[in-house]
């Protein structure tokens, strides 16, 4: 895996808070798309991580997930954990960008300005599934190409890749072998922007339901994940983990006066 923090010089301008040893960053979602918009212009290899508090409970304990994460070029707050987190730890307000919003945002997005897109990962059927939701809802949305996440070769897949060309690719591999996979080879993909988006193209092609909306603004979405798929227990596992973790490292700061 590469180890080079990716700092690009045209997001200096976005302020990031460490939690649990994790930069994440304070942006909404028009900041999140801009920020994209301007990773696209400037070219480069650049990650996006939409982070949870699973995520952040395995990082705080495995360093090559933490260094993946932490050397993302942008890393969202995606789940409500990583905003409790952050309270516990005193830290400014994160704005929520869910991952599955934040592809319908880009995807519209890339309809208009013509980037063309990837979808990797899921089951067989799911990404070429969502592809054809996706083209419903954004005409003139180039999907340059679909593969699902049971691949056995990867080097055919990162060449399918690098032969398609696409703009913007959104991996949904699970975590964390997505996050770890984009880290390792997006230097070899030739794709601008790479995304780590979870169960988001089973969402998008109707496999999985996504909560109410009451039951997202109240922080509760994961709780309706586990009900659909209780495959997801990690994420219940994970939440005392996460206070724990959190409260842990506040009274560490507050003992050493140091972030």
């Amino acid at each position: 895996m590469t180890s080079t923090v990716q700092t690009p010089e045209i997001l200096a301008d976005i302020a990031a808070s460490p939690v649990l040893g994790v930069r994440v960053h304070h942006v909404t979602m028009p900041q999140a798309v801009q920020a994209v918009r301007r990773m696209l212009a400037a070219g480069g290899a650049h990650q996006i991580v939409t982070a949870n508090g699973v995520m952040l409970v395995r990082a705080a304990r495995d360093e090559q997930v933490r260094r993946a994460l932490s050397n993302a070029a942008l890393v969202i707050a995606d789940g409500a954990g990583v905003v409790l987190a952050a309270r516990i730890l005193g830290r400014p307000v994160f704005a929520r960008v869910p991952g599955v919003e934040l592809v319908q945002e880009l995807c519209a997005r890339a309809a208009i300005e013509q980037w063309r897109v990837f979808l990797l990962g899921a089951a067989p059927g799911v990404a070429a599934d969502a592809a054809v939701v996706l083209r419903q809802q954004y005409p003139g949305l180039q999907v340059a190409g679909v593969t699902h996440g049971y691949f056995a070769d990867e080097s055919t897949v990162i060449e399918e890749i690098r032969q398609a060309k696409p703009d913007l690719m959104f991996v949904a591999l699970g975590f964390p072998r997505q996050d770890l996979w984009i880290a390792s080879h997006r230097d070899r993909l030739g794709v601008p922007v790479c995304i780590g988006v979870g169960g988001t193209l089973d969402v998008l092609a109707g496999r999985v339901r996504r909560a109410p909306r009451l039951i997202q603004q109240i922080g509760l979405e994961w709780a309706f994940r586990l009900i659909q798929e209780p495959r997801r227990w990690r994420v219940v596992i994970s939440l005392p983990l996460l206070v724990a973790l959190a409260l842990k490292e506040r009274v560490k700061e507050r003992w050493t006066g140091k972030r």
